[in-house]
């Protein structure tokens, strides 16, 4: 029934001029299952309360309330067609009354950490790109339709809102920031191992597959938990930072449908805080992050970290090391060239790692990992407050070309996880003693000495110079063929 729903909206939104991609139709499902989900919630705390014998106060005014504006029921629990809104006046009422009206509890708000503040902060960042008030009544009756009350019902619009983020990663680039690889994410947190009590961070969310996926992790390792238990992890256990509207409110909307019911998502630039202000309560014990890489940021944001360079990814680096405890525990992806580059940042940011944490493992992601990208990735495996003595590399070689249609999956990395707990030596794994890495440059790279592949990056010289013995091969045989012509 769910899955069925969720193809009519999506059928919907497809003849709505204001939305063309995957990216327009997650965004425009995101916050109609979030008012639903609010609805549910508000119920349920209601119904709570009254067996309790006290009184409920709602967080929506009447008016605002999805069983009034949007699904106003009969008696018998059919939609009273005469009280629902629809056409231009269901349009005008959600555009503007409903958004402005809950924007407006950003500033209600007693805090971040709100639900108040959350919904604010979604209604602020979102419009409604559904020109169609017809088209938006048809949708809201879909919407209806799914039912967020038990936990069966919770993890199957979880996983059905899961497959529209990846469908919406594939969509092209700008999708693609948004989402991870999830037999990836997944193979992280099982070499991170995290445990009940412990803080887990991404600085740069995007869609918090990271987080759903931990909380996934942390249920099913750790079954039998206390009521402390489950409310330390609702509420002081996974936490956030995204920079994109978009790609905030899906998080948000993600962590809701996996059973959190207010987030610990912040709405910011990461890069913008300075590390110098990092202080021990700020800080975490495990951090998990895919860091937007190839960007670059603003001299006055790099006036933020002691090594200053443009490379998003170098910065968010340096503010996963900062940011956790002694004794944490990081996974971050980040792209090959970060082990071999011979710019002072890069040299500077290595030694860095190695001196002040343990680099204890290096996965090395084949091409098509992440579809879309044209990079080669890493992930660094790393504990902090200890210098690095031995580095353990893993070649991921799936036995196929990654792509669309054939993507990672679960049985790819269960070797890689195996070996990884032995830092067993094999034909696509070895150690590299720390005393015997250059301090010179600080070299990381990919160097099977089992004869693997090996990862070499040419200088600008070396590319000239073959771009020259290219272009005079091609000239040379221009010049064959024109004989041949004449």
């Amino acid at each position: 029934m769910f899955d069925q729903a969720f193809r009519n909206i999506d059928d919907i939104l497809w003849k709505e001029a204001g939305c063309t991609t995957e990216l327009d139709y997650t965004e425009q499902t995101s916050w109609l299952l979030f008012l639903k989900y609010l609805d549910g919630l508000e119920q349920d705390k209601a119904t709570e309360a009254a067996l309790e014998g006290k009184k409920y106060t709602h967080l929506l005014d009447k008016p605002y309330r999805w069983e009034v504006w949007a699904a106003p029921k009969k008696k018998d629990g059919s939609l009273d067609h005469d009280a629902a809104l629809t056409g231009d006046d269901l349009r005008e009422f959600v555009d503007r009354k409903l958004f402005p009206y809950l924007h407006g509890f950003k500033q209600k708000a007693a805090g971040p950490n709100t639900l108040e503040y959350k919904i604010g902060e979604i209604f602020g960042e979102l419009k409604n790109k559904i020109t169609s008030g017809y088209n938006l009544r048809e949708i809201i009756d879909h919407v209806d339709e799914l039912r967020f009350r038990s936990q069966t019902e919770k993890h199957e619009l979880s996983m059905l809102y899961e497959e529209k983020i990846k469908r919406m990663g594939n969509a092209g680039r700008n999708g693609g920031e948004y989402y991870t690889p999830r037999p990836l994410i997944r193979a992280m947190i099982r070499v991170v191992a995290p445990q009940l009590g412990q803080t887990i961070y991404d600085g740069a969310c995007g869609s918090a597959g990271f987080l759903c996926e931990a909380l996934d992790y942390l249920r099913e390792t750790f079954p039998k938990r206390s009521t402390a238990q489950d409310k330390a992890l609702q509420e002081r256990t996974f936490y956030g930072k995204e920079k994109k509207s978009l790609a905030y409110v899906i998080g948000i909307m993600n962590l809701i449908l996996h059973g959190i019911e207010a987030p610990n998502l912040i709405h910011t630039n990461t890069l913008t805080e300075n590390l110098a202000d990092i202080q021990e309560k700020d800080r975490y014990d495990i951090v998990l992050a895919n860091p937007p890489f190839g960007g670059k940021e603003r001299p006055e944001v790099q006036q933020n970290f002691p090594i200053r360079t443009g490379e998003t990814a170098f910065l968010f680096l340096q503010h996963f090391i900062k940011i956790l405890r002694a004794g944490g525990r990081g996974a971050i992806v980040i792209k090959n060239t970060f082990l071999s580059n011979t710019d002072n940042a890069s040299v500077s940011l290595r030694k860095h790692l190695l001196e002040s944490c343990d680099l204890h493992t290096v996965l090395d992601c084949p091409g098509g990992t992440f579809q879309g990208a044209g990079v080669k990735t890493v992930v660094l495996f790393f504990e902090k407050g200890r210098p690095t003595r031995k580095v353990w590399y893993y070649q991921l070689d799936p036995g196929r070309n990654l792509g669309k249609t054939n993507p990672l999956n679960d049985a790819d990395l269960s070797d890689f996880i195996d070996r990884q707990r032995t830092f067993e030596a094999t034909a696509k794994s070895w150690s590299v003693d720390a005393s015997a890495i250059d301090t010179a440059t600080y070299d990381l790279s990919v160097k099977n000495p089992n004869g693997g592949e090996t990862v070499t990056h040419r200088s600008p010289q070396e590319i000239m110079e073959e771009i020259e013995r290219l272009d005079g091969l091609s000239a040379k045989v221009l010049m064959n063929i024109r004989g041949l012509l004449k």
